[in-house]
């Protein structure tokens, strides 16, 4: 597994997107925890969970409880593992996800991840989505807090833009390490925010990377879109005898070397497929080919 650097520290170059563990859909525990265990035998050091990933009204921090139990179950070493964890959004029975960026809120949900995740600080701490109800800087403040007091010992955004970003590196400075933003072949909205974590010096963490290339896979009307729209992920996936989502990431690490995909996973298998794209190395020709794909269905969206 190669590498990459997040604040001051070497993780994998693919991390493990723990929500579809335990949203709709998810699987059994069983399972969930041999997707966890996969996911370390391949040499996946990053694990990003959040307090709100859950079913709606039901069992508040069940991801970072699962994660937590599938660390103190696995045989081998975990002290190089980082969890990532998120706090400031919701999912209460009958409503859609909410957002909670009140300070107090913030660390009352920190300490919650503390206890949950049973460590004495949270490795990466994220603010899941700024509040537009809350001044964005007494949010952020709160990370700040946080960190003088050693509950948390890195800070990381999400969903948010490059003047957010800026106006937290300002009140954070270096321990502010990380972005986590949409992006994937095709949702890139996010290119300008992608280029400030790199001059920066942040790592940039794409959520929901397969985007398309996923949904291009199954059957029916979903693949043939998909193939119209990323035909060179799939061509390539076939001539060099892998998968389209390896293809994908694989293209993703080559944008820049601050970015840090995290992809879902609720099966073994596939934690293992995503793991193996941090080993294939897009050649420039490829590159190309993949780069005027992406443009192309940009045009024709």
């Amino acid at each position: 597994m190669r590498h990459r650097t997040l604040g001051d520290l070497r993780v994998s170059a693919i991390g493990l997107g723990a929500m579809p563990l335990s949203i709709e859909g998810r699987p059994d525990e069983a399972r969930a925890l041999a997707t966890v265990h996969a996911a370390l035998d391949a040499g996946v050091t990053l694990l990003d969970t959040a307090d709100s990933y859950h079913l709606p009204g039901a069992e508040p921090g069940h991801n970072e409880r699962l994660v937590a139990r599938a660390l103190a179950t696995y045989g081998g070493r975990t002290d190089g593992v980082l969890v990532a964890t998120k706090g400031g959004r919701g999912r209460p029975a009958g409503a859609d996800w909410t957002v909670n960026g009140d300070p107090r809120h913030l660390k009352a949900a920190a300490e919650a991840s503390l206890k949950r995740l049973g460590v004495e600080a949270i490795g990466l701490y994220q603010l899941h989505k700024p509040d537009p109800a809350v001044p964005f800087e007494e949010s952020v403040g709160a990370l700040r807090d946080l960190l003088d007091e050693g509950k948390i010992r890195l800070a990381g955004l999400s969903n948010t833009d490059t003047e957010q970003i800026r106006r937290a590196r300002a009140i954070l400075g270096d321990r502010l390490v990380s972005v986590q933003n949409r992006y994937s072949p095709a949702v890139r909205d996010s290119e300008r925010e992608l280029r400030l974590c790199a001059e920066l010096g942040l790592a940039f963490l794409p959520w929901s990377p397969l985007g398309g290339i996923s949904r291009s896979s199954l059957d029916g009307p979903s693949r043939l879109e998909g193939e119209r729209r990323f035909g060179a992920f799939h061509a390539i996936a076939r001539e060099r005898g892998v998968s389209p989502q390896q293809v994908c990431l694989a293209w993703l690490l080559s944008r820049s070397p601050a970015v840090i995909p995290i992809p879902g996973a609720s099966r073994p298998e596939t934690v293992r497929d995503s793991a193996g794209a941090a080993e294939l190395v897009l050649g420039e020709e490829e590159s190309v080919r993949l780069e005027r794909s992406v443009r192309s269905s940009a045009a024709v969206r």
